[in-house]
């Protein structure tokens, strides 16, 4: 997984961007979320110390993580159908290949509405796609063995 050390920095950035949307996204869907989660401000202000942080860091780690899965994606991904085509398709795929079946399995079970799966998948989606933008932006660099 040396391709994580030699894109670090593509990797960061893009963390951060996906983090940014998502913090812009459910300010926006704020009252929709709730309303599909059946959390209120009062539960999410009773939080405190380590259990109001948690949830953020969990976030911050998986965008990190999400984001070194993709630019191996990247890295690997032919390029006859032309970079930004198999950038934003590589993000696509895997969104709806991965994350929105996952999602919508798991809310169904949980009894969960399903604005909520699609509040959140949208979430997913915009991130997914954020990550690649700015990854291919930046330039990534494939590991001596993949050259």
């Amino acid at each position: 997984m040396v391709y994580i050390l030699l894109n670090f920095g593509a990797i960061l950035a893009a963390t951060v961007a996906g983090y940014a949307f998502g913090a812009g996204y459910y300010m926006a869907l704020a009252k929709p979320w709730m309303a599909a989660t059946g959390i209120n401000e009062r539960d999410i202000k009773e939080r405190s110390g380590l259990a109001a942080a948690l949830p953020y860091l969990v976030a911050f780690i998986a965008e990190f993580w999400i984001a070194a899965i993709i630019v191996g994606a990247l890295i690997l991904a032919p390029e006859e159908a032309g970079e930004w085509t198999m950038a934003l398709g590589t993000a696509f795929i895997l969104w709806i290949g991965f994350v929105f079946p996952t999602m919508a399995v798991n809310d169904r079970y949980s009894l969960r509405p399903w604005s909520q799966t699609l509040i959140n998948g949208g979430h997913w989606l915009g991130v997914f796609v954020i990550q690649v933008v700015v990854m291919q932006l930046m330039g990534l660099t494939p590991p001596p063995s993949a050259m």
